[in-house]
């Protein structure tokens, strides 16, 4: 694929962010796109954001557990770039408007106080480049007609990315058991979904070796101070009405905030 038709697809991802309001998937406009070309669309986005005066403070990685990979028709993992702008405050008010069809996820958060990445990337390189953990709620939206994604589609759109909000209760790694860390999410009081940090590739250290691995393809690598998210240990819930969203995991804590719709 060209160069120019790559250009072509960041534009209509970007406008249909821009005007919410999503578009066919761009494996079925533009036949062909793969996996790489996808991520360079996405880098193509990150690039224009980045001159405009946004800041990349992290990386996340989706879809690595299998509830999630059901939910949305993938076998295999996405991951995108997190830009300051979709950060939210915990506790504060998110207008559902900003989005077109999100779904709200938990996972815990990695704060890193050292260099991380490059080929061969062991889960002992996780432990030692990690500083904190806390949990966080993302809220993931597609750009993409009816969530209809394929792996090149999610990877062009910067891995669906929509919002994150991290919580206030950082943890060191010697305080979990990430293995096997219960977290539940509620809407208005009442518990939605469930799940493990256990169902995140059998430990969410061991996603973010397999994260650091796969964009080492791309020379791509993490630097102290930036925020990692190994991916949602529940299926996704969709975020349709007004109301207050918390995600606790046990021994971990909890991350709230609420939703407007008007």
């Amino acid at each position: 694929m060209t160069g120019r038709e790559l250009r072509e697809i960041a534009t209509a991802l970007r406008a249909a962010r821009l005007h919410r309001e999503p578009i066919p998937a761009p494996t079925k406009t533009w036949p062909g796109l793969d996996a790489d070309e996808g991520f360079e669309v996405q880098r193509i986005n990150v690039e224009a954001a980045v001159a405009e005066g946004d800041r990349v403070v992290g990386y996340k990685l989706g879809n690595i557990a299998k509830a999630m990979q059901d939910a949305f028709g993938l076998d295999q993992p996405d991951y995108g770039y997190l830009l300051a702008s979709t950060f939210a405050y915990e506790g504060t008010t998110v207008d559902r408007g900003r989005f077109i069809a999100p779904f709200v996820e938990l996972e815990p958060a990695f704060v890193l106080r050292g260099h991380l990445g490059g080929p061969n990337t062991t889960v002992a390189d996780v432990i030692r480049a990690v500083d904190y953990v806390v949990p966080a709620i993302e809220i993931i939206d597609s750009r993409v007609e009816n969530w209809a994604i394929d792996l090149p589609d999610t990877l062009a759109d910067n891995g669906s990315t929509g919002a994150v909000i991290l919580g206030g209760t950082p943890r060191r790694l010697a305080e979990l058991t990430l293995r096997d860390t219960p977290g539940a999410l509620h809407f208005d009081g009442r518990p939605v979904m469930s799940g493990n940090t256990g169902n995140i590739l059998g430990n969410p250290l061991s996603a973010t070796a397999w994260l650091c691995n796969r964009l080492a393809a791309y020379d791509i690598e993490f630097a102290p101070g930036q925020v990692i998210l190994p991916g949602s240990c529940l299926e996704a819930v969709p975020m349709r009405e007004a109301g207050h969203w918390s995600g606790t995991f046990q021994g971990l804590g909890t991350v709230e905030f609420d939703v407007r719709t008007a």
